[in-house]
């Protein structure tokens, strides 16, 4: 038996320019975190007393005897993939509800990848376990994703990730335990109670990445200035919140389905409860709230957002790793 665990990511900066139709022309950069919360995919092989050769169990569950007749897109397309060809049981479990802004669907990606690679005998670098999961999602299912997910959750940790061309580098960015602790209390993640189907959002946004040249090379300006931000002696806040919320405009103006009512009436009264800035994880259009403050904010948005789900976190620095195994 294998279990994988595999982080959820938060993008602070540079949301956008992820994705291949932008970055093979032009540079990008995204600034993210992997997160103190995890899917858990548990995999093992199924013994030859069944009428089925797949059990597998998410939201749904499927009992089929081939890889064709399996349902669930991506655990077909890594069984194929790979060729594996021995009966599997396959149970997965997250500890946030899927779309919900913080890359669930690649960090499953990442974590059935690794999880049947260990079941192989075999290992996967960080790289290979992006480079596979980004190859499952764009070039197999031809989903409306960038790259910075499968790239988050393999590598794991803060990071600053480089597009160009078609490659990509990413550079950690070490933080003291100080700054990192003043950067995770400045945080807090805003559950709108909306569930959305991101590919429906991204695929209008990305087609509007021709006609938003300009948009997208602000973001990724942003993304250089919040470099110079996180690697400063100092970690400023209210700078933090502030180009937070530049970047929350530029999002909204890439895709007006990033927002809706709801998003913005608690946007706005979060600021005027004295949050810095903030913006929508991932896609948008539900999901995580991302709202930048300090000490008396957080009080604040606990009393006046009492209704909704307020989200602790911490940054983890390891990605998608085998944490169980016996044979």
């Amino acid at each position: 038996m294998i279990i994988s665990r595999t982080p959820y990511r938060i993008s602070f900066f540079g949301g956008g320019t992820d994705h291949p139709n932008w970055y093979r022309n032009h540079e990008s950069s995204v600034i993210s975190t992997t997160i103190d919360k995890y899917c858990y995919v548990n995999l093992r092989e199924l013994p030859p007393f069944f009428d089925f050769k797949y059990r597998l169990r998410y939201y749904k569950r499927e009992e089929v005897k081939t890889i064709s007749n399996i349902k669930h897109p991506v655990i077909r397309e890594v069984l194929t993939l790979f060729k594996y060809k021995k009966g599997i049981d396959l149970s997965y479990i997250g500890d946030i509800p899927a779309m919900s802004g913080v890359g669930s669907s690649s960090a499953f990606t990442v974590g059935i990848i690794n999880a049947l690679e260990a079941l192989r005998g075999g290992h996967l670098t960080k790289r290979e376990l992006a480079n596979y999961a980004i190859k499952i999602e764009q070039d197999i299912l031809k989903e409306n994703v960038g790259s910075q997910d499968q790239i988050a959750s393999a590598f794991g940790g803060l990071n600053i990730i480089n597009f160009k061309n078609n490659e990509y580098e990413v550079v950690p960015l070490i933080l003291n335990s100080e700054k990192k602790q003043t950067i995770e209390q400045s945080i807090t993640l805003l559950f709108t109670g909306l569930v959305r189907n991101s590919n429906n959002i991204a695929k209008n946004q990305i087609s509007n990445i021709k006609k938003k040249y300009d948009t997208l090379n602000e973001m990724y300006s942003i993304c250089q200035e919040g470099k110079k931000l996180f690697l400063s002696n100092k970690f400023d806040k209210k700078m933090f919140g502030k180009l937070m919320h530049q970047q929350w405009l530029l999002k909204k103006e890439l895709n007006e389905k990033s927002t809706n009512t709801l998003i913005n009436d608690i946007y706005n009264e979060a600021i005027n409860s004295g949050a810095y800035g903030g913006k929508i994880i991932g896609a948008g259009g539900g999901g995580f709230l991302m709202l930048i403050g300090n000490s008396n904010f957080k009080k604040e948005v606990k009393k006046k957002f009492s209704k909704y789900l307020i989200l602790p976190i911490k940054f983890e620095n390891f990605g998608s790793k085998i944490v169980y195994y016996t044979h």
